[in-house]
C-alpha cells in the first residue's frame, strides 16, 4: 500500500507523519483518517482551496488535475508547480511526500 509522508506543519502535524493510504483514496481523506485535520471548508467538493497541498515527491503518479481544480489552485496561497487540492488528488501507485502550506485563504477559519 502506498505511503504518504507528511512534512512537519507547525499546527496540524508538528512531528510530520508517515501514513498508508490505498490507491484511489483522496489525499485529504487519508490525512483526515489519520487525525491530520487539514482544512476542507467546502466539504471536499472542489469549491475552495483550503485543502491545498504541495506534492514534493510522487507528483507524476497522480492523475492530472481537471480544469476546475486548476482554476481554483490559481487562488491558493503559496501556489507551486506541484500544488494540488488534496480533496481531488487520488493516491496512485507511488509513495507521496506532501507539504501542507502554512496558510490558507479561508476567511472564516476560527484559527486565523
Amino acid at each position: 500500500m502506498p505511503q504518504i509522508v507528511v512534512l512537519p506543519h507547525a499546527t496540524l502535524c508538528p512531528e510530520g507523519a508517515v501514513i498508508e493510504a490505498p490507491k484511489g483514496k483522496s489525499v485529504c481523506d487519508a490525512l483526515l483518517e489519520h487525525d491530520i485535520d487539514i482544512e476542507h471548508a467546502c466539504e471536499k467538493s472542489c469549491a475552495c482551496t483550503t485543502c491545498h497541498v504541495v506534492v514534493r515527491e510522487g507528483f507524476d503518479s497522480l492523475d492530472e488535475a481537471e480544469e476546475k481544480e486548476e482554476d481554483l489552485l490559481d487562488r491558493a496561497w503559496g501556489l507551486e508547480a506541484t500544488s494540488r487540492l488534496s480533496c481531488q488528488a487520488k493516491v496512485g501507485d507511488e509513495d507521496l511526500v506532501v507539504e501542507i502550506p502554512k496558510y490558507t485563504i479561508n476567511q472564516v477559519s476560527e484559527n486565523h
